[in-house]
């Protein structure tokens, strides 16, 4: 899993890590080639758009005339940098992958399944090439209503994105060491196709048994063995519409479109862009050294300044391992001066990337409001407590671990001291509140809000702070583009799935079971959490969002649960299981950005974990926690 990609900024060029690459210069020539010819426009594409949404912002709220093309215009170049930027999270590999289980395989057998994966992305984008190039097609006579030009100028960011992944799918498999590895893939990929394909028939008879085989069977093969999400959910989907349902290809595009194209999901890139910012300009690290000044001569006083700045931080970038790759830094140096444990740092890490999932303005929020319609204000609002409470649990264990801490070495911080370091970081501080200020008052929408926090903290880096590093400008646009791809790609073919899912009639029966449980509303609250833990650590908590949130918030509206509330549950649950090993890989993006060994932090992860299920069940049981400010 590369969760991690927001952390790292490279430049363009960055070679795949992959399967074993022989030395063909000529192919390393060509790919180098297509990095420039992606990464340029789609680092001008996250500039544009942030341009876009704040000239419209000025425009309204300051000029009092609205730009009546700029959200139009937005959504138009949303989609192209969506699907550029999967591009370049293809070519680099960067795609959001299940690892745990090929990592603990020989190195011969690791190769061989990374290039099946690599097999298994190029049959996906070979068999959606022409599907998007239909839907594209068909868009020619879509005509946008302010802009006044054909939606297929939109459109055909599909087939051409798709077109990329496959050229670059296929230098991959030419540049591929062992010859051996590349042609065991596709035969294995292509004898699996051609037995389905075989199957036809006896498929088309078994119903919702294919549910089975296709989403439970099919995407968990898949997913297990290091298939990027994406490609997983993808395959999965449309061999289900082709070979059991009447529904043309052509289908599983437009849902594909359909879920990539929601104007607010343009909250992801902007704020992940944002998250990288804070860090660049020295925001972060304000912020942590106001808190270590003020907490740091407390017994596991280095502990708490973790967790509250991770708890400040997200409230600013909605990226949880940009809010990791901004703290940890920062604080682990000096936290194992102190004689911590490696072990117990990043345990903390990890449990506070859980623990920080509903800030606002967390990305999964702004999913959920994507795919449910529940307001983005409102659980914005209400995500601002449970978050809270899990910090309180995790501090309560950080008390009980450090209550012996010797600290007579430490000396304690005067005066005069905090208030200069309170001073420094009160800019920083103030930008979670002005991001906060400006959604409340109407000045921005949730999604333009993102580009007020860019300008303020380039400005602060710019005239305060003064650290604006130019040089890392465009590394951060691009890794941004790349990390906005690979998650809104996952949340296109999720949405394809989540359409085949409720077409099969699933979602009805989902409804009849999950309003049959016992315990009402809190047994409904309960199982929810327990299955999200569990999707949280397969499938991450966007693409388990896409799939069920469609599915469990109506049925959580009938059974009298609250949707705020609801959705802190079972954010806060996938988080869990996020950033839980051995599956989480939210676990390993933290030891991967503090650079410490995974395996240092299995068991000291295991009480951080108890206390944040402690505090889900007391948000279970206090639904005020989640809509009491609403």
């Amino acid at each position: 899993m590369h969760i991690d990609s927001a952390a790292a900024e490279t430049a363009p060029g960055t070679e795949f890590q992959g399967p074993p690459l022989s030395d063909r210069s000529w192919l390393r020539r060509i790919d180098v080639a297509i990095g420039y010819l992606v990464e340029i426009p789609a680092a001008l594409l996250v500039v544009a758009e942030i341009v876009v949404l704040f000239t419209g912002v000025i425009s309204r709220y300051v000029l009092h005339q609205p730009l009546v093309w700029s959200d139009e215009l937005a959504s138009f170049l949303f989609l192209w940098l969506a699907m550029l930027g999967a591009v370049v999270a293809f070519r680099r590999s960067e795609h959001m992958r299940m690892t745990a289980i090929v990592s603990m395989t020989g190195p011969r057998t690791r190769a061989f399944l990374e290039t099946v994966a690599l097999v298994a992305g190029l049959i996906f984008v070979a068999l959606m090439l022409h599907p998007a190039y239909e839907f594209a097609a068909e868009e020619v006579f879509v005509q946008t209503p302010a802009l006044e030009i054909s939606n297929a100028w939109r459109a055909f960011a599909l087939p051409i994105g798709l077109g990329l992944m496959l050229l670059i799918a296929v230098i991959r498999l030419l540049e591929t060491a062992d010859w051996r590895l590349t042609v065991g893939a596709l035969i294995l990929g292509l004898a699996i196709a051609g037995g389905l394909v075989a199957l036809h028939p006896v498929l088309a008879g078994l119903g919702n048994l294919n549910l089975l085989l296709f989403f439970v069977l099919g995407v968990g093969a898949l997913v297990l063995s290091g298939v990027p999400i994406a490609f997983a959910f993808g395959l999965s989907t449309f061999a289900y519409v082709t070979l059991t349902t009447q529904a043309p290809s052509m289908v599983v595009a437009g849902r594909m479109d359909e879920g990539m194209s929601h104007l607010i999901l343009l909250a992801v890139p902007l704020f992940v862009f944002l998250g990288l910012l804070i860090e660049m300009t020295g925001m972060a690290k304000a912020m942590v050294g106001f808190l270590a000044t003020l907490l740091g001569h407390v017994r596991g006083g280095l502990h708490y300044v973790l967790v509250g700045a991770m708890y400040l931080v997200s409230g600013i970038s909605g990226s949880k391992a940009a809010d990791m790759a901004a703290v940890a830094p920062v604080l682990f140096p000096e936290m194992k001066a102190r004689g911590a444990k490696e072990g117990d740092l990043v345990a903390l890490l990890a449990a506070t990337g859980a623990q920080t999932e509903t800030i606002p303005p967390s990305i999964v929020l702004i999913t959920v409001g994507s795919v449910t319609g529940v307001s983005i204000t409102a659980l914005f609002t209400g995500g601002l407590l449970p978050g809270l409470v899990l910090a309180v649990a995790l501090c309560g264990l950080v008390w009980w671990r450090y209550r012996g801490e010797d600290l007579s070495h430490v000396r304690r911080a005067s005066a005069g001291e905090i208030g200069k370091t309170f001073m420094i970081a009160i800019p920083a501080i103030a930008l979670p509140f002005v991001v906060r200020f400006a959604v409340v008052e109407g000045i921005a929408t949730a999604t333009e809000v993102s580009t007020i926090g860019i300008v303020y903290a380039a400005l602060a880096g710019l005239l305060i702070y003064r650290q604006f590093d130019w040089r890392r400008l465009f590394p951060m646009l691009v890794t941004t583009a790349a990390l906005s791809g690979a998650i809104l790609l996952i949340i296109g073919a999720a949405t394809g799935m989540a359409w085949a899912l409720t077409q099969s009639g699933f979602s009805e029966s989902l409804a009849v079971v999950m309003k049959s449980l016992p315990g009402g509303t809190i047994g409904f609250l309960l199982v929810s959490a327990v299955a999200f833990i569990v999707l949280g650590s397969v499938l991450e908590g966007i693409p388990a969002i896409v799939l069920f949130g469609p599915l469990l918030f109506p049925i959580a509206r009938a059974v009298g649960v609250h949707e705020v509330h609801y959705a802190m549950v079972v954010v806060l649950a996938m988080g869990v299981g996020l950033f839980a090993p051995p599956f989480g890989v939210g676990y390993y993006a933290a030891c991967a950005i503090s650079r410490i060994h995974p395996d240092t932090g299995i068991r000291p992860i295991v009480g951080y974990i108890l206390a944040l299920l402690l505090g889900l069940l007391v948000v279970i049981l206090a639904p005020w926690i989640s809509i009491g400010f609403l």
